[in-house]
């Protein structure tokens, strides 16, 4: 009989169940309340972890056993005794140690960072991605004990169960004093025959399995943006997994260019389009297509920015409110040559706004020229045609010949 049984209900277990029973308990409660996956679970998780770290450790669930809360507290249940007799009947001496101890429980594995790429189009529009990963599971056959049924692992004599060894070497008149994984056990604590090893997993008490995770891009989500699957890292015995977490990565688009909510995009327009006004199209990232209208007497000049609001990117986790789709124009003007009717020069004269008047020169002398392309004058491309012939010395890196002085 036990003295309280109230850790035993916490674990939602027996008061005679065995220490893996405990261990299952446990696992699957912490899972539940972890504060990464249940945030609002906090104190809950606390008193699971409390609880498991009294009935984990054999001493201490015999003194719960026996006097209960109390008995852990040194504040009475024990007789009449004081409570250091309980310490050392227990522990062969003073309690100092026990209550220096910091509550230990299992501790929590590393969580897995991995890379997904995405489109704009999928963070626009939102997907469901499958992602196969390989992870550690522990072993289904032998629940991670690495032994046949019934047969538990001995602890490592050479190292304690630790798992590490410390090795004092002498050089010279220095001693020095390392820490190595203890050979006999290769670092695990715990030594197991042969014959008694698991024959699914030969004893490591894990085996990889392939995972298949379905990650939910929501509408509006960001490059770099994180989304966390409690629980599925890699198992080990003796810990809590850790997340897997998910992070996105924006893939470059061939269009649109995204800053935070706004998208933008540049858009080529003739220039009977850019001075008179018309329509020009855009596929948008679902695949809409938004026919812009330029009203008539609206000039369109080269690298004007111009904005359609409410067709940018959706707004995270309120996708029906948009940024702004930002566009930059880029001019088309006609080929050299495109019109010689000279009646049809003087209607575009009528036409367009008046040319600026030429300032006034005074008396300046002036010279009247005419534009050509840019493009070296035949004199200079003859000379560097004759220098790409030239080896170093024809060029002037060579002797130099200097010209007499009269």
């Amino acid at each position: 009989m036990v003295k309280e049984t109230k850790y035993y209900e916490v674990l939602g277990v027996d008061p005679s169940c065995s220490e893996n029973d405990l261990k299952k308990a446990y696992r699957k409660l912490a899972l539940k309340y972890h504060p990464d996956k249940n945030p609002d679970a906090g104190d809950q998780f606390k008193e699971i972890s409390h609880a498991y770290e009294i009935l984990s450790d054999s001493n201490k669930r015999q003194v719960y056993d026996q006097f209960g809360e109390a008995g852990l507290n040194g504040d009475g249940g024990m007789g009449g005794g004081m409570p250091t007799d309980i310490f050392e009947h227990l522990f062969g001496g003073g309690h100092s140690n026990f209550f220096d101890r910091r509550p230990q429980g299992p501790r929590r594995g590393k969580d897995m960072l991995h890379s997904l790429k995405v489109s704009l189009e999928d963070l626009y529009k939102g997907k469901v991605s499958k992602l196969a990963l390989q992870k550690q599971v522990l072993c289904a056959k032998c629940d991670g004990k690495g032994g046949k049924d019934g047969v538990a692992p001995s602890t490592c004599q050479g190292c304690g169960g630790r798992g590490i060894k410390v090795v004092i070497r002498q050089m010279g008149p220095m001693i020095q004093q390392m820490q190595q994984t203890c050979p006999d056990c290769n670092g695990e604590g715990e030594i197991l025959k042969e014959k008694d090893r698991c024959k699914q997993c030969n004893g490591k008490k894990i085996n990889t399995e392939r995972k298949i995770l379905e990650v939910f891009i929501e509408k509006g989500m960001r490059s770099g943006q994180k989304i966390p699957f409690a629980g599925e890292a890699d198992q080990a015995p003796g810990i809590i997994p850790g997340d897997i977490i998910i992070v996105l990565e924006e893939k470059e688009h061939a269009r649109f260019t995204r800053k935070d909510d706004d998208l933008f995009i540049k858009v080529k327009i003739d220039l009977l389009t850019a001075l008179t006004g018309g329509q020009f199209s855009i596929k948008h990232l679902d695949d809409r297509i938004l026919l812009v209208n330029i009203l008539p007497g609206e000039v369109i000049r080269p690298g004007a920015r111009k904005c359609i609001r409410h067709e940018g990117m959706p707004r995270y986790k309120n996708p029906f409110d948009k940024g702004g789709l930002f566009i930059e124009f880029e001019v088309e003007f006609p080929e050299n040559n495109w019109v010689t009717d000279e009646a049809k020069f003087k209607l575009l004269e009528q036409v367009l706004p008046a040319r600026q008047p030429l300032p006034a020169f005074g008396n300046a002398v002036i010279d009247e020229v005419v534009l050509a392309d840019d493009e070296p004058s035949s004199g200079n491309r003859s000379r560097y045609a004759h220098d790409d012939d030239m080896d170093e010395d024809e060029r002037g890196h060579g002797p130099q010949v200097q010209c007499a002085q009269q």
